[in-house]
């Protein structure tokens, strides 16, 4: 049994706000149970000086997490400089993104992508990657709208869910006190049926391909239930 008293295919409570900041050119509030994320994204009319007169644009992602996201206080990362562990989520985030979207139809401009975790309890950098997504598509919605882009640079949804094993059994959506005791854990993420990048390691025991491919099932059965809300969210 769960300690959420969930199935094992079952995703947390899932909800997707969109346009929830004035300012941003998309944005959207992505709640899965208890982790809470706040997703926006900006448009740049510059690229990194390596992309310049390259006739391509970029997306980059920036990841935090508030001080009282988790049951402690933590120190602002501005003040201590970015963790090792900070820095790769964003990485993720970032590759994730990109791999779901086409650079030069995007023209020679950048989208920051600011995913900041309100609240946490498992799968942070997955909610992430799921609603930096809906912000993104939002933003090139206005960019097409205003005709500052010819092209759709975006196709199908790009999701992320994590999975494991739990007690023995695959699991969908780990929340933190499975992600704790998971036997395996891992992060998924989709576009289509296409994977986009696996993370996959075990946490005290080894597993078999089975128990693998079993995951992975699970995983594209998760990211396609998060596709469809994604596109609820953004009318897509």
């Amino acid at each position: 049994m769960r300690p959420s008293g969930r199935a094992p295919d079952a995703l947390r409570p899932l909800s997707i706000e969109p346009h929830v900041n004035l300012h941003a050119e998309g944005s959207c509030l992505i709640r899965l149970g208890n982790t809470h994320v706040l997703c926006t994204a900006s448009v740049e009319e510059r690229v990194p000086p390596f992309l310049r007169n390259s006739g391509k644009g970029w997306v980059t992602a920036e990841y935090g997490m508030l001080p009282r996201a988790t049951a402690t206080r933590m120190r602002r990362e501005a003040k201590e400089g970015l963790s090792g562990r900070t820095q790769e989520i964003q990485r993720l985030i970032g590759r994730s993104l990109r791999a779901g979207c086409d650079l030069v139809a995007l023209g020679e401009r950048q989208v920051v992508v600011d995913c900041d975790v309100i609240q946490a309890d498992g799968g942070t950098r997955c909610a992430a990657i799921t609603g930096g997504w809906v912000a993104l598509r939002l933003a090139f919605d206005r960019l097409l709208k205003a005709g500052s882009i010819q092209r759709d640079p975006l196709g199908d949804p790009v999701a992320a869910v994590s999975v494991g094993l739990y007690g023995g059994v695959p699991v969908l959506d780990l929340d933190y006190p499975e992600d704790s005791e998971a036997g395996v854990d891992a992060n998924v993420v989709m576009t289509g049926e296409r994977l986009i990048e696996v993370q996959m390691s075990a946490e005290g025991a080894t597993f078999g391909r089975d128990q693998m491919t079993a995951l992975l099932d699970l995983a594209a059965a998760g990211t396609a239930a998060l596709a469809a809300a994604q596109r609820q969210a953004t009318g897509r």
